[in-house]
């Protein structure tokens, strides 16, 4: 679709870069949005970056709206004309799959879901064509995930599986939402896999939860003290299944000052991405575990 662009009062403009969520239509977003940045476009108050959109606010009184819409449009055939290319960085984030926090929290609203008789993972397995949970996880944590946008509850990112639109997990929200979610519960609705960065209501299925704190608004977590927020919109993230143990040990690393998330700074090449998903994806990974 061609680009939508909407007035919202007399002080946003909305542009939606496509109907559908691909790596293609991020991309797009985030370069325009980034172009709508760096250009200081005078009377432009926030952008906010959204999947596959963003909103722009901007003072009526210093610029008018036509005048900002002509501005984006220009960024947009420039957005068009660019390589899709971007500098961003990769990052483990271990993940303690079927927990027993979650495992609680799922079975106390089992009459909100598709499947009151098995657990989320279960119905995640099943309906995505995997006979068993163990090969449903390897799944999950076997390919990479671009963060889209962040947002929803401070911290929140929203990731998007990086393989062949054929293969990507997808799984329906609660039929009704739950009123209880524990804090960094990794999750996932439609085509999105989440991290719950507080705890509160929610309606994605819970596969699992990390000992990684992504929001800390003391900024007293030791890879936190610099800005509150881990993720950034382009990031890459690769989880890594633990057990128990090293959950547990993890957990005790974050009190303590010591957990630091394995984090490396690449250039992501969209292009090179698509010719060869899956070599692609093995030479990111590949990066990460580069000591």
């Amino acid at each position: 679709m061609p680009t939508r662009y909407t007035f919202g009062g007399d002080e946003h403009l909305f542009v939606e870069c496509s109907d559908e969520m691909s790596l293609e239509a991020f991309f797009k977003s985030l370069s325009m949005a980034k172009g709508v940045r760096e250009s200081r476009i005078r009377g432009v108050t926030e952008i906010c970056p959204a999947n596959a959109s963003f909103q722009i606010k901007f003072d009526p009184d210093v610029i008018k709206p036509d005048d900002v819409l002509k501005e984006v449009q220009a960024i947009e055939g420039a957005a068009e004309r660019a390589e899709p290319v971007i500098r961003t960085r990769i990052v483990e984030i271990p993940v303690f799959y079927n927990d027993p926090w979650t495992h609680e929290t799922l079975m106390r609203f089992r009459e909100r879901h598709q499947d009151p008789e098995g657990t989320d993972l279960d119905y995640a397995a099943r309906i995505n064509g995997y006979d068993a949970v163990t090969d449903f996880i390897a799944a999950h944590s076997g390919s990479p995930w671009f963060v889209s946008m962040v947002g929803f509850v401070a911290g929140l990112p929203f990731m998007y599986q990086m393989v062949e639109r054929q293969r990507q997990i997808e799984v329906p929200k609660y039929l009704r939402p739950r009123t209880d979610t524990p804090r960094l519960t990794v999750g996932h609705g439609g085509c999105f896999g989440c991290i719950y960065s507080v705890r509160g209501a929610g309606g994605y299925q819970m596969f699992g939860i990390t000992p990684m704190p992504i929001f800390d608004p003391t900024q007293t977590t030791s890879y936190l003290r610099e800005f509150m927020v881990f993720f950034r919109p382009g990031d890459i993230v690769k989880f890594k299944p633990i057990d128990r143990d090293a959950y547990d040990q993890a957990v005790d690393d974050v009190d303590k000052g010591r957990f630091t998330p394995p984090i490396r700074d690449i250039s992501f090449d969209l292009c090179e991405f698509q010719k060869n998903i899956a070599g692609y994806n093995t030479k990111l990974e590949g990066v990460l575990n580069d000591h």
